[in-house]
């Protein structure tokens, strides 16, 4: 008879079903595990035979086989551990065979039995829950198996949807009636972080404006200037200015770390995230890939912001790689054994100088290879790139005059404050626009459906940068003022389609920002003067 136990592969964000069929059959004494496994799958045999012996239990003298199917899906990570061994055990008889019924499991095994903590859980929870299913997985993982929602209540009186077991003998135990295991509760991090305050940045006023508007409109920033002037200091602030994620965002940004292993304690924060790679960081390492197909820095920024400072340092692949995530929000990873969609809806913030040696513009101890220094060091970004930038800004170095004048009365609260009532004001006119069926709305519960949207990199639009098409229209339609100048400076500054609808979104920033209903001419011509148009052609002449 064959006992069948089920867990879970990972595609990118979406999990799919595997069947552990084990058996337990006369013969000479063996254990094999076959069903495309990797080198960890393989090895969970050492480990459960380990830990069977640390709860007092012993393998069976007979041929044992495990079949991990679908037996063409690829089999990787440690997670198969806990339901091989309780397959071996329901099929041994020490717990009884339809306990397992009902339930997804994944779990690692250590070698005196207790259970480890393994990345995916959340992902895996939450399409438990979409089968109508529990989930039995370790106790450090409990919190964050219980975001899913399945720990809102019970599959009947006896045992809770979620089994969070400190190790294989507890979870024996339970299973077999003499414990009782306590249901896991989801739990919110501590996001009582204090963030570094413009407040500390004395100068560049230009530049905080700049940053004002980028936090309020979710929009991609470049900033260009000389060493010292404050690039790093300005972007490190921005998740200061940021307002917290929502419920469902918070639950997509935990799903991707989830399954990088980056969840820490398992808690859900709603804090966004701000990932800083250096510039030596590889393709795979920020797009995504390697041996496994991981998630890259552009998936685990998700709804977050990606810091690249020095930009031209990083590798031009690298680069350009960027363009797609940026346009759609996903990242599709391709590989000969895998091809996989992570979500990677981020706000990019970029910093460089603007030349290699990076004192082109100033006029004392300037560059001595100008303009062609200059030239060169901006030509290492494409067109198209830059094209996908929404507000490039000049950051000039700081003059000793600003360096002696006192701190500055406003600081990032203020701004904040700034921020988060033109989000509302953006949250307020989308949502009236679904209720019109201007826009799909998103099912608020965790589905197969979230998976899925997940995977497509496909969300509902929450603030002006996540807009386009006819909702961009109905949304950023310019006065007749701000028509008769948008028109010729696109033409005059040679606006791509793209250029033309990211100045329309940046320019409904700033009229929130105004409390104003209507796109002017005034907004109109402060979201062109953010627009870097053919930089290095500047340079030359």
């Amino acid at each position: 008879m064959v006992q069948r136990v089920s867990t879970v592969a990972f595609e990118g964000i979406e999990a799919r079903a595997v069947d552990v069929q084990v058996q337990v059959a006369p013969g000479l004494p063996a254990f094999s595990i076959v069903g495309l496994p990797d080198k960890a799958v393989s090895e969970a045999k050492e480990r459960v035979r380990a830990a069977l012996i640390a709860s007092g239990l012993a393998l069976p003298a007979r041929r044992l086989t495990i079949n991990l199917a679908p037996v063409d899906l690829p089999k990787e990570g440690s997670h198969y551990d806990l339901p091989i061994a309780l397959g071996l055990l329901a099929a041994m008889g020490v717990i009884p065979r339809d306990s397992l019924a009902g339930y997804v499991v994944l779990g690692e095994l250590a070698l005196d039995g207790a259970l480890s903590r393994v990345p995916g859980v959340l992902p895996a929870a939450v399409a438990a829950m979409a089968a109508g299913r529990g989930l039995i997985c370790p106790a450090a993982c409990g919190s964050e198996a219980a975001l899913s929602g399945l720990g809102a209540g019970d599959a009947d009186a006896d045992r809770p949807v979620i089994l969070a077991a400190p190790s294989l003998l507890a979870l024996i135990n339970h299973l077999r009636g003499q414990q009782v295991l306590p249901p896991p509760k989801a739990e919110l991090a501590d996001d009582g972080v204090t963030y570094p305050d413009l407040a500390e940045i004395k100068g560049q006023e230009s530049a905080k404006r700049v940053l004002e508007v980028a936090a309020a409109g979710g929009h991609n920033l470049l900033m260009v200037g000389p060493p010292g002037s404050g690039k790093s200091m300005l972007a490190s602030r921005l998740p200061g200015l940021l307002p917290p994620l929502e419920a469902e965002e918070a639950l997509e940004a935990t799903m991707v770390r989830s399954l990088a292993g980056e969840t820490g304690d398992g808690r859900l924060s709603r804090r966004r995230v701000f990932r800083d790679p250096h510039h030596s960081a590889t393709l795979q390492a920020l797009i995504g890939g390697g041996a496994r197909a991981r998630p890259g820095e552009v998936s685990l920024a998700h709804h977050g912001v990606l810091f690249l400072d020095e930009l031209p340092e990083f590798n031009r692949a690298t680069l350009e790689a960027l363009r797609q995530p940026i346009e759609t929000g996903r990242v599709t990873v391709s590989r000969a054994a895998a091809h996989v969609t992570y979500p990677a809806r981020f706000q990019l913030v970029a910093a460089m100088n603007p030349c290699r040696c990076g004192h082109l513009m100033e006029a004392s101890g300037g560059c001595g290879r100008a303009p062609r220094c200059g030239v060169d060091y901006q030509g290492k970004l494409s067109g198209p790139l830059l094209d996908r930038i929404d507000l490039c800004i000049d950051v000039p170095k700081v003059a000793a005059a600003d360096l002696a004048l006192p701190p500055p009365a406003e600081g990032s609260a203020d701004i904040a404050a700034r921020v988060a009532a033109a989000r509302t004001v953006q949250r307020e006119r989308l949502t009236a626009l679904a209720r019109k069926g201007r826009i799909a709305e998103v099912e608020s519960e965790p589905t197969a459906g979230l998976l899925a949207d997940l995977a497509r990199g496909w969300s509902k639009p929450r603030c002006n940068a996540d807009t386009d098409g006819t909702l961009l229209a109905a949304i950023a339609d310019p006065d007749a003022e701000g028509r008769a100048l948008l028109t010729p400076a696109a033409e005059r500054l040679g606006l791509s389609a793209r250029a033309w609808h990211r100045t329309l979104r940046v320019a409904r920033t700033l009229a929130d920002l105004d409390g104003s209903d209507a796109v002017r001419r005034l907004h109109i011509a402060e979201a062109l003067s953010y627009r870097r148009s053919e930089p290095r052609a500047a340079l030359a002449a």
